[in-house]
């Protein structure tokens, strides 16, 4: 069962409030955004302002993470993205 519910403007898609676990496919620094591939689905959109934690926030291709589905004004895309580890 998948719950639907608002936060911030968004929509979190979620299977029974659960994280998802994905790999960076790549990101852009210069331009603070790039892709997730998660473990099922679709790739995914991430801005840099979806990334949790201090300083810089990147993340780099390969990276492990995970992160929240939610739907954004042009489709899914990550939020509350964690590295793992």
């Amino acid at each position: 069962m998948s719950l639907i519910f608002s936060v911030k403007g968004k929509k979190k898609m979620s299977d029974k409030g659960g994280r998802q676990s994905g790999t960076v496919k790549w990101f852009n620094d210069e331009k603070g955004f790039g892709f997730i591939t998660p473990e099922s689905g679709p790739d995914l959109f991430v801005h840099f302002r979806a990334i949790q934690g201090n300083g810089f926030k990147s993340l780099k291709e390969g990276q492990k993470v995970t992160f929240v589905s939610v739907q954004g004004q042009k489709g899914l895309q990550a939020d509350e993205v964690q590295a793992e580890g």
